[in-house]
């Protein structure tokens, strides 16, 4: 299949590496439909932490990325391995925290998948790295993290059933994967910036755009499985709640991707070595995980509340008892906002003071929408999140037409340069182009 490929600077993102990601997502679809059949907070927890525990996985396995080409060969055998274990990681995710009494196969297929996935990792980057033996050095020094925390979901599968209390075997489980999330990411800051490298900012900051936006997507197909719109005969209803919930969407989407995300890619590109890697780490691996987090809470409250729109025998203008629904729904586009001011001000050094006031305007509004319809509620949050948009165009109008300017230069310049190359197929001889 041919030698492991460098990434080379001004690498993108290949087909196979989205191809690996849709394993990912289908992981967090897992979460939020495991989650929202008991919506308590223990399993809030429970989610939250799997969350963590996953996407620290992503960001080893982005790490990886930056230093080989996944789609070229041997490589994307040993991927194959990955994905198939971090499938089964998923599909075990729903037992990982059952009743700790019985010895269940969840949690030992958890933590297995989650060895077989980590491992691929360090043997792939073991193998690019052997040319340099001060990489090898710094993997060997960080690799204790990987022995540790899976000794620790080890026994946090294994341990629980010996003991009698129910109550407190929960909390000796969930103290254990509690403990693996710690040493995750304080270990990704006791590494710091030193020895690692982002060789290619474009292919990092694509990598991580791309993941966000099928997580966004990845929330719309949630609330309409699990709102059961696809199970019921179409109406009137269900339309107007399915056309709110990808006008809302759309706003967040538009809140990373119209300014911060291409501003941010570039102050990734201007930044080198340490500074770089350590912006990388910041704002892609840390922060990113906050506005995940954010979108499957909103897409839990929201498939609750579509759900009780879809149910025909509760009247539509009938306020129901939407439980925790509304504050997962409004505190999760909140947190998602959060994390985006943080990736902000990680990357850019600047904060919006319309973001500030959106979130305190969600946070407010939740009271008023916990006594609303369905729709109603729904219908409060899009025209809070597309009214949060409108003012930004309006604010932001200078900076959003440099910017855009700035980056419409850069794909000329670079589709230029592309077409260029390409013509020179052009100037070979027809002998040459047969040999």
């Amino acid at each position: 299949m041919g030698p492991a490929v460098a990434v080379a600077p001004g690498a993108r993102v290949e087909r196979f590496e989205v191809f690996f990601d849709l394993v990912f997502v289908f992981s967090f679809f897992i979460i939020t439909r495991a989650t929202a059949m008991s919506v308590t907070g223990t399993n809030l927890l429970h989610a939250m932490l799997v969350l963590a525990v996953l996407w620290w996985v992503w960001v080893i396995h982005t790490v990886v990325a930056t230093r080989v080409r996944l789609g070229v060969g041997f490589v994307p055998a040993l991927m194959v391995v990955a994905m198939a274990a971090l499938f089964s990681f998923a599909l075990a995710l729903p037992q990982a925290f059952g009743d700790p009494r019985y010895r269940a196969a969840g949690p030992v297929v958890v933590a297995l998948s989650y060895v077989v996935i980590r491992g691929v990792h360090l043997l792939l980057y073991w193998h690019v790295a052997r040319e340099k033996p001060g990489e090898r050095r710094l993997l060997l020094k960080y690799s204790p993290e990987l022995m540790i925390s899976t000794a620790l979901l080890l026994s946090a599968a294994l341990i629980p059933p010996f003991i009698d209390n129910t109550g407190r075997a929960a909390m000796v489980r969930d103290g254990l994967w509690l403990a693996v999330v710690v040493l995750q990411y304080s270990s990704g800051l006791v590494a710091g910036a030193w020895g690692w490298m982002v060789t290619s900012a474009e292919h990092w900051t694509e990598r991580y755009d791309l993941i966000l936006i099928i997580a966004l997507g990845e929330s719309i197909i949630s609330v309409g499985v699990g709102g059961n719109l696809l199970g019921r005969p179409v109406t009137g209803r269900a339309v107007v709640a399915a056309v709110l919930g990808v006008v809302f969407t759309a706003a967040l989407w538009w809140a990373h991707f119209d300014v911060i995300a291409p501003a941010a890619r570039i102050a990734q590109h201007v930044a080198l070595d340490r500074p770089r890697v350590a912006m990388a780490r910041d704002a892609y691996g840390y922060c990113h995980l906050v506005m995940i987090a954010g979108i499957i809470l909103f897409a839990i409250g929201a498939e609750e509340i579509v759900r009780q729109i879809a149910d025909r025998s509760v009247p539509l203008a009938e306020p129901p008892p939407h439980g925790s629904a509304v504050s997962l729904l409004f505190g999760g586009v909140a947190g998602y906002l959060c994390g985006n001011m943080l990736f902000q001000a990680r990357t850019l050094r600047t904060l919006s003071w319309t973001r500030v006031g959106t979130v305190l305007v969600l946070g407010a509004a939740i009271p008023l929408a916990q006594r609303l319809p369905g729709l109603a509620t729904l219908g409060l949050l899009a025209v809070i999140c597309v009214g949060m948009v409108a003012v930004e165009l309006v604010v932001m109008a200078d900076a959003r037409k440099a910017l855009l300017a700035v980056v419409f230069e850069e794909r000329t310049t670079y589709e230029r340069h592309e077409a260029d190359f390409r013509a020179r197929w052009h100037d070979v001889e027809p002998d040459e182009k047969a040999g």
